[in-house]
């Protein structure tokens, strides 16, 4: 016997038209949105980015833009605290805590494109993206790669030669791999040879 379903119709919302209560506002312009909103105090922020995949930062010139209207300050991965090249646990593995650091800034070296390389923080969002524009940084472009294999390989452009990675007896020195953990519980080959069933 073959199940018949019929398609249920009783929706109350399904296939119908609801009013939409913020539709006028929307449709008039009267609609608020979160980028309109200006608190008392609020300090808008923009990063300035990198155009590049890999590169070493020769320098960046923050002058204009922290003479630019508005502008209360400009950082740069100099102004960043240092942290140490040494593993920490933070629950789910553990992770290099100079990279962790570096991913919220880049420091000497860009190690892909959008990697912030300053931040501006202004009076309002278009100070702050003005600013942000009069930012000057000077790239020697390196090689790159983008995808997992070609990272691996011997001949790949290391990101951060001195970084210390978490390795299961490999030698992970100069290379891209910064983690490599396996997971073993039970005993996987003897219960599969036991097994009355094995599909």
């Amino acid at each position: 016997m073959v199940a018949k379903f019929e398609p249920k119709t009783d929706y109350k919302v399904v296939g119908t038209r609801p009013i939409r209560h913020d539709g006028y506002d929307k449709v008039t312009g009267r609609a608020v949105y979160g980028a309109d909103v200006q608190l008392p105090g609020l300090i808008w922020g923009v990063c300035v980015r990198s155009p590049h995949a890999h590169a070493n930062i020769k320098s960046i010139d923050t002058s204009a833009a922290e003479a630019s209207d508005g502008v209360f300050a400009v950082i740069t991965g100099a102004d960043m605290p240092k942290a140490a090249s040494k593993l920490v646990d933070l629950g789910e593995g553990n992770i290099n805590f100079k990279w962790a650091s570096n991913k919220l800034m880049a420091d000497n070296k860009v190690l892909y494109k959008g990697h912030p390389v300053a931040a501006v923080a202004a009076t309002d969002r278009y100070a702050a993206e003005e600013a942000a524009r009069k930012v000057v940084v000077e790239y020697e472009v390196l090689p790159s790669v983008t995808n997992v294999v070609d990272a691996l390989a011997e001949d790949a452009p290391i990101l951060l030669e001195d970084l210390v990675g978490d390795d299961l007896g490999e030698d992970v020195t100069n290379t891209n791999m910064a983690t490599h953990a396996r997971h073993e519980f039970g005993d996987v080959e003897g219960a599969m040879n036991s097994a009355a069933h094995t599909i």
